[in-house]
């Protein structure tokens, strides 16, 4: 049988080669910190009960001679003649002190190891982002993570009521617990635009982004419940700002795909095959009653008392191209009755909502590439925009194409940093299609082009400027220029 290795293990088996050699015989390898613990404290009691004894006993202080010699290093053997004349008793205590230290120092180093790792490897994993993916690298316990953003934007143009502004937009903690090989807790806690208002301000708020629990049963089925992103598109799941281009996210995955989108439920993931990858969940179903113009985005309800008469299925699959390295393609979908329940002008009404997204990625040595586009239909429109005295979009459509490329290289041939010009392209309209009687006034009917600069010192870090140019088929949209930094940890 062979016990794998791990640094956890290599760390137990170096202290314990410390103990004086009689617990080899009476001790097995510890398997856990606790009982390598145990053991410590049971020689620390044999090793006082050797001190108190010492010079009493001529067969003691024999026996104290032949440990200090068996125990005795080397390297750190002591000069010729030096301590000749100290007594057995002395040169004892000072060999099983220093053997103590050693044992101490080790204990608090694999201590150390176990909560705060030395070495942490940043990448995304199940389906989340690379920071909030720390917990299922530990071995058992505590993880923590997290994230944050700012950044000043300079509207131009039509500014309208728009002032310049500098804003933390986010400051965000991951905090997961390991129970065992198979259980994990996962948790991200977001504080959002620094504080949460004073008085009668409405600033920011502090919003639980997903706490769910997941059980590794079978890389190909595993189960997921709780508090869960809804996995579509490519910033809903994965948004911490050292994985996207430009300080905003894009407008398609904020009004059509609306972020951070997160519903209560549960469901399965895995690997089917090598590469492709699935989730599927059972979640709660939007709330109709808050929808608008601008889209579904109100309509998520986030787990603060959600409103469960009607549920919803969403899905994603995703295939990393064995024969092409770095591309990656996928699609997802969200399918649910928002009604719940609820009257709207006395009627009852299910306010069917479908959204259908596909995306491509390709990353390949320096160059970068995203493509992704979505539609979406609502089912009772014309009811749902009487009763809210607006229009609602009977469908809505977006879809971006974005290009980048790390000119570093060709820079600094043997540098680690990243810089990358990017140019993304945007088209949405969240009232494609409007229910008859009811106008459209094209403001939300948009187009933006969007280029920048993203810079990296180390990946932990992504310092970005980016130009907005943003049209609509009607009214004056500001452009944007905006300056800002993200970081993970």
């Amino acid at each position: 049988m062979k016990i794998k290795s791990t640094p956890t293990s290599i760390c137990i088996a170096a202290a314990f080669a410390l103990l004086p050699p009689w617990t080899e015989a009476a001790q097995p390898m510890p398997a856990t910190m606790e009982e390598m613990w145990k053991i410590i404290q049971q020689q620390q009691k044999e090793i006082e009960a050797l001190k108190a004894k010492a010079g009493q006993s001529e067969a003691l202080k024999q026996e104290v001679k032949e440990l200090k010699a068996a125990q005795q290093e080397p390297a750190k053997a002591p000069l010729a003649g030096k301590g000749a004349a100290e007594p057995p008793g002395k040169a004892a205590k000072t060999d099983v002190e220093r053997k103590t230290d050693i044992l101490a120092s080790e204990v608090e180093k694999l201590k150390t190891q176990l909560v705060l790792p030395e070495k942490r490897e940043y990448k995304s994993q199940y389906g989340l982002g690379p920071a909030a993916s720390e917990v299922y690298r530990v071995n058992r316990g505590l993880a923590i993570g997290g994230y944050g953003e700012l950044f000043y934007t300079n509207y131009t143009g039509d500014k309208g009521s728009r002032k310049d502004q500098f804003d933390l937009a986010r400051a965000v903690l991951y905090v997961g617990y390991k129970f065992n090989d198979w259980i994990v807790l996962n948790n991200e806690i977001e504080f959002e635009h620094a504080t949460t208002g004073e008085g009668d301000e409405e600033k920011g708020e502090v919003s639980v982004e997903f706490s769910q629990l997941d059980f590794f049963l079978h890389p190909a089925a595993n189960i997921r419940a709780g508090l869960m992103l809804v996995p579509m598109g490519f910033i809903n799941e994965i948004h911490e700002p050292t994985t996207f281009h430009g300080n905003r996210r894009p407008d398609v995955e904020r009004f059509i795909i609306p972020t951070t989108w997160r519903e209560m439920g549960a469901g399965l993931f895995g690997e089917i095959v090598p590469g492709l990858q699935y989730r599927m969940y059972a979640m709660n179903g939007l709330n109709a009653s808050e929808f608008e113009s601008s889209g579904i985005r109100e309509g998520r309800q986030g787990g603060s008392r959600a409103l469960a008469d009607n549920f919803a299925f969403a899905g994603r699959l995703d295939y990393a191209m064995p024969f092409a390295p770095g591309l990656l393609v996928g699609a997802s979908t969200f399918l649910g009755d928002a009604g719940q329940d609820q009257r709207f002008l006395g009627r009852k009404i299910a306010a069917f909502t479908q959204l259908y997204e596909g995306h491509v990625q390709w990353r390949y040595r320096g160059f970068e590439f995203r493509a992704l586009g979505t539609f979406g239909h609502i089912g009772d429109a014309a009811l749902l925009s009487a009763a809210k005295g607006e229009t609602i979009g009977r469908e809505n459509f977006g879809w971006y194409t974005e290009a980048a490329y790390d000119v570093m290289p060709l820079l600094w041939k043997d540098s680690t940093q990243y810089l990358a010009p990017f140019f993304r392209y945007e088209r949405y309209d969240t009232l494609a299609a409007v229910p008859d009687g009811f106008a459209d006034d094209g403001s939300f009917d948009r187009w933006v082009y969007q280029a920048g600069l993203t810079y990296k010192p180390i990946p932990n870090i992504a310092i970005k400027a980016d130009y907005r140019n943003v049209h609509a088929a009607r009214g004056e949209q500001p452009d944007e220029l905006n300056l800002g930094v993200g970081f993970i940890y």
